[in-house]
C-alpha cells in the first residue's frame, strides 16, 4: 500500500502545483485569462480565473490531501492516532468520489457547460477524481487497524 500512497501524493502534488501556478497568475492550459478559466473552471458565465486567495486556499487543501497518504503509510511521523488517519482518509475519498460522481451528472453539465471544460471534465477531470477517490478509500479501508 505504501507504493498506492506515493502514487496518491504524486498526483496530488501535480494538482496542487497547478493550483499555485493559477494563484500566481499562470493561465496554462489556456493563452489567457478567459481561455484558462473556460478550460479549468467552466462555469456558466465565468471569463477569469478565480482569485489567488481561492486558488491558494485550494492549494492548501490540495497539500494537506497530498500528505495524508503517506501519513497514514508511515512515511513520517504523525500526532494523529492511526484511526483518525484512516477515517480522514475516507472523507477525503468520499469527497473526490462525490466530485467525480458529479462531473457525470446533468446537473453539474448545467453548472459548468462551458467549453473545453465539459469535455475535459469528463474526460479527464472526473475520471481523475474517481480514482484519487478510490485510491484514498482502498488506503483508508486497508490500513485501518484492525
Amino acid at each position: 500500500m505504501t507504493l498506492l500512497a506515493y502514487a496518491l501524493s504524486f498526483v496530488l502534488l501535480i494538482i496542487t502545483s497547478l493550483h499555485v501556478y493559477w494563484g500566481l497568475g499562470g493561465i496554462w492550459p489556456g493563452t489567457d485569462q478567459a481561455s484558462c478559466a473556460h478550460a479549468v473552471v467552466g462555469f456558466r458565465g465565468v471569463d477569469e480565473m478565480p482569485s489567488a486567495v481561492a486558488s491558494f486556499a485550494v492549494a492548501a487543501c490540495l497539500a494537506l490531501a497530498t500528505l495524508w497518504p503517506l501519513a497514514l503509510a508511515g512515511v513520517f511521523a504523525t500526532p494523529f492516532p492511526r484511526e483518525g488517519l484512516a477515517a480522514t482518509a475516507l472523507m477525503i475519498g468520499l469527497v473526490f468520489l462525490g466530485r467525480g460522481i458529479a462531473g457525470f451528472t446533468s446537473w453539474w453539465r448545467k453548472l459548468a457547460p462551458e467549453q473545453p471544460f465539459a469535455r475535459l471534465d469528463q474526460r479527464l477531470y472526473s475520471p481523475l477524481c474517481l480514482l484519487i477517490g478510490a485510491g484514498f478509500a482502498i488506503l483508508a479501508i486497508t490500513e485501518f487497524p484492525a
